[in-house]
């Protein structure tokens, strides 16, 4: 995950409701250098971020009169008059997506965010979803392509059995095979028995395939043990 965060990957963080995303997003954004301007919008501040050069952001619902509202989609346009090297959302639920992919495609690399989602392939598709909420006429095709090109890795996380919330998938998208986004999985938890105490026991599995984010780690010089990728190095948890 450190090397993820240093390379300036975009991140997209998907789960279902109490998996740990917001969890996964403060682990991250620990890792972020003390020289960056974040910018951090939210509904609520839940994000715990460290680092001193931080511009905090939140929505209001509007008044009894129905006026006053800040929308995300407002602060995120705002954000990028505010020179941020990276732009953290809680969470996109609506047009703000769009607004997002664009600061993604636009510069702000590094940027994280998270989305409600059960799978990788889920995630994306609502994605798509929200961006049709804006109401511009934009051709599907086109925007699965700004997805593919605006976003470097999906995280899944999910509850297990026992309460606990794991990792359960790591993907890369790879970019568009006909007017398909494509995404290779870097690793994924496979359960492999529940005990006497209802805990749930895995292994953490590579798949053996080379992410193409290994070129941008190595510019960034960040390195890690070749052993890492093979698939036979197995990671009991």
């Amino acid at each position: 995950m450190k090397g993820i965060v240093q390379a300036k990957l975009n991140v997209l963080i998907s789960g279902g409701t109490g998996t740990g995303k917001t969890t996964m997003l403060n682990v991250m954004s620990r890792f972020i250098p003390e020289c960056e301007r974040i910018v951090v919008i939210e509904d609520a501040a839940e994000l715990q971020l460290k680092q001193d050069h931080v511009v905090r952001l939140e929505t209001r619902p509007p008044n009894i009169e129905e006026k006053g509202e800040v929308t995300q989609r407002e602060l995120v346009k705002n954000s990028l008059r505010m020179r941020p090297d990276r732009i953290i959302v809680g969470e996109v639920r609506g047009q703000e997506a769009l607004d997002m992919l664009q600061a993604m495609n636009t510069g702000h690399e590094g940027s994280l965010t998270t989305i409600h989602a059960n799978t990788p392939r889920d995630a994306l598709l609502r994605l798509e979803t929200m961006v049709a909420m804006a109401n511009f006429d934009i051709p599907s095709d086109f925007m699965r392509r700004y997805i593919s090109s605006a976003l470097d890795i999906v995280i899944q996380l999910e509850r297990m059995a026992d309460g606990t919330r794991k990792l359960v998938s790591l993907q890369e998208l790879t970019g568009m095979e006909g007017n398909i986004v494509t995404m290779q999985e870097i690793f994924s938890f496979q359960q492999t028995s529940i005990d006497e105490e209802g805990r749930v026991h895995g292994n953490f599995v590579f798949s053996g395939i080379r992410p193409r984010f290994m070129d941008k780690f190595q510019v960034a010089g960040i390195k890690i043990p070749s052993s890492m990728l093979d698939p036979s190095n197995v990671e009991q948890v």
